[in-house]
């Protein structure tokens, strides 16, 4: 008799492996397809500038080698600050100068999270990205899939414990939607984003973003679609990208 439990026990855990597998490799599929249908596969081989707010930002990328950047005006001086696969430098007026280095790990963070939400869905096929495909959702009237993107310790840095949604659309495996948690030293809390104005240049889409917030720190990460169509989220600011340009090497 036990040993029937036992073969039952061991067919329900290799039943929820293969389903578990087969969740993460359908995943796999939507991502593989949003990144071919966006041209988010030639960043890993371009040159791209843009401004945002006050701000221009450049990336250069050749097939893992990288070095991203901005630039901006502080009381008539110039300074340019850019991070590569093994350092972080300062220019100030074309001068390099010592940056402490609790201060070059913040300006590296600042300027990673812009270059990153400019370049989604590049990326999210990274070695330390988990993907998981959670139920189907409808926004609007419009069906998307929904993917959970978590990262492992060894090699998702700094914000490893983030958690990311992305809601692609169904027909077009575009993301038009993505919610993501975060913990800073500053606070932490969940925004959600809606994209809009499409526009692709050479190739490369790219959107600007509706942010979000919420002020009920009690809604899950997975529920703020819905607290979105209630009407339920504050506006909190506009992401927008000007003046791109792009070089594909």
């Amino acid at each position: 008799m036990k040993y029937s439990i036992v073969l039952c026990f061991s067919l329900v855990i290799i039943s929820c492996q293969k389903n578990e597998n087969k969740l993460n490799s359908d995943a796999q599929a939507i991502i593989d397809q949003s990144i071919k249908v966006s041209g988010a596969d030639k960043y890993e081989k371009s040159t791209i500038r843009f401004n945002f707010r006050d701000k221009s930002y450049f990336a250069n990328r050749d097939n893992g080698i990288f070095e991203l950047g901005r630039e901006f005006m502080q009381d008539n001086d110039t300074i340019i600050d850019s991070f590569t696969n093994s350092k972080f430098t300062r220019l100030l007026n074309n001068k390099p100068v010592e940056v402490a280095d609790s201060m070059a790990s913040k300006y590296t963070a600042s300027i990673n999270s812009v270059h990153y939400f400019s370049k989604i869905p590049n990326g999210l096929n990274d070695t330390a990205v988990n993907k998981e495909l959670l139920e189907e959702e409808a926004i609007s009237g419009e069906d998307y899939y929904k993917i959970k993107i978590s990262f492992t310790e060894d090699g998702g840095g700094e914000d490893f414990e983030d958690v990311f949604i992305y809601w692609i659309d169904k027909e077009t495996y575009k993301i038009k939607y993505l919610a993501y948690s975060y913990d800073e030293d500053d606070g932490k809390g969940m925004r959600f984003r809606e994209a809009y104005n499409e526009r692709y240049v050479n190739g490369i889409r790219f959107v600007d973003y509706n942010n979000y917030k919420t002020d009920d720190s009690m809604v899950p990460i997975y529920s703020l679609a819905k607290e979105f169509e209630k009407n339920k989220l504050n506006l909190l600011s506009k992401i927008e990208l000007n003046n791109i340009e792009v070089i594909l090497n």
